[in-house]
This record gives structure tokens, C-alpha cells and sequence, in this order.
């Protein structure tokens, strides 16, 4: 089983998509922030040190997500692929992450920024049940409320226009030129992200059984 790299802009769909091919090959889909969360919770001693950098508006540093992504990497369900989502953002994380774990392809989701915009600053939510709606392709029974609960519904900060794009610029400086990276190693796999989840969903598959067994 495979060893991938999730790449894509903010709002491309990496996560549905990752979700989705887990189920489909058998290997686990790990989400850096989420390995994060649950470190701090558990009250681990990397998650007390991660806790520590949060709490003090810090980003968490390398060595720490490293050490945490590590000793996730080794358990046994990991043994035979995994998914990796949000990590690495930069040259030096995927220099590091290749010591730990050498990759098998890294599949990059792509989408025109305008398509990006559109699709993120039109999300809402739920601020009771966190419930997530969009006002084009999942728009609420009732505009403004929620289906679930009648919640007024509201827009994130970071989803709103101007947010999105310093979002997007972030990504193009940081992370961008892992593509380059990638490509010259021969492990770049571009998935076009347009269309619906079930369309992408072929895509993201076949990419991946072309790869071998």
C-alpha cells in the first residue's frame, strides 16, 4: 500500500478527498493538525509541548509535529501506507519527513483561485452544531438558518474574501514550491479538482492504482 502526500490550496478539497481514499485502499488518513489536537488532549508529554507553544501564540515547531507524526507513523496501521494531510508545508518539513518516512507519490489538488474564493467565502456554519452549509451548493432549507437547529448561521473570519486570499498568497510563498520539489523527484501526481467529490474521487483513484501494487 501506498505512502502519499495530500498538496493543495485552502478549500481544494484535500480533506473530503483523503477521507474518501482511505476508505477506499485501506490505509489511515492522518491529519498533522489533528495528531496535534489529540497529543494535547491525551496530555502526552510532545502534546504538553505542543500545548505550551500554542498557548503562547507560537506556531508549534518542527521538531515537535515531527516527533508527534513519528511515533503516529509507527503504529501498526500505518505498517502498509497512510495518507498524510498538511504536512509537509515547506522544503525543509519534506527534507525532514523524508528521513522518517520516504513517499511513494504526493498528490497535488488543483483549483483557480477564483474557484477557491468563491467556494470558501460562500461557506457558513452552524455556531451550535457546527453544522457547514454553502450558500450555492448546499444552501439551508431557510437562507440564514440552520436545518438542524434554526441557528443563525454565520461566516468564519478566514472564510471571508479578503481572508481567503492572504490565505491563498500564504500558500503560493510557503508551500508552492513543494510542487517543484516533488516534481524533480519524479513523485508529483497532479489531481484536478473540479467538477463534483464523485468525479475528483475517480481521479484521486486512478492516480493512485496507477502507482502498483
Amino acid at each position: 500500500m501506498p505512502r502519499i502526500v495530500l498538496l493543495g490550496p485552502p478549500g481544494v478539497g484535500k480533506g473530503t478527498q483523503a477521507t474518501r481514499l482511505s476508505g477506499a485502499i485501506g490505509v489511515p488518513h492522518l491529519s498533522t493538525g489533528d495528531l496535534l489536537r489529540s497529543a494535547v488532549a491525551a496530555r502526552t508529554p510532545l502534546g504538553l509541548q505542543a500545548d505550551e507553544q500554542i498557548r503562547a501564540g507560537r506556531l508549534v515547531p518542527d521538531p515537535i509535529v515531527l516527533d508527534i507524526l513519528r511515533d503516529r507513523l509507527a503504529r501498526p496501521d500505518c505498517e502498509h501506507g497512510f495518507l498524510l494531510d498538511g504536512f509537509p508545508r515547506n522544503i525543509a518539513q519534506a527534507t525532514e519527513l523524508a528521513r522518517i518516512a520516504p513517499l511513494d507519490a504526493v498528490l497535488s489538488f488543483d483549483l483557480p483561485n477564483e474557484v477557491l474564493i468563491a467556494r470558501l467565502s460562500g461557506r457558513r456554519l452552524c455556531p451550535t452544531c457546527q453544522s457547514v452549509y454553502h450558500v450555492e451548493t448546499q444552501p439551508p432549507r431557510v437562507a440564514g438558518r440552520c436545518d438542524r437547529d434554526g441557528s443563525e448561521l454565520v461566516q468564519r473570519p478566514d472564510d471571508r474574501p479578503e481572508a481567503v486570499r492572504t490565505r491563498l498568497r500564504v500558500y503560493a510563498e510557503q508551500t508552492e514550491p513543494l510542487l517543484a520539489h516533488y516534481r524533480k523527484q519524479g513523485l508529483l501526481r497532479p489531481i484536478d479538482a473540479r467538477g463534483t467529490p464523485d468525479e475528483v474521487a475517480t481521479r484521486v483513484l486512478g492516480a493512485v492504482r496507477a502507482l502498483g501494487p
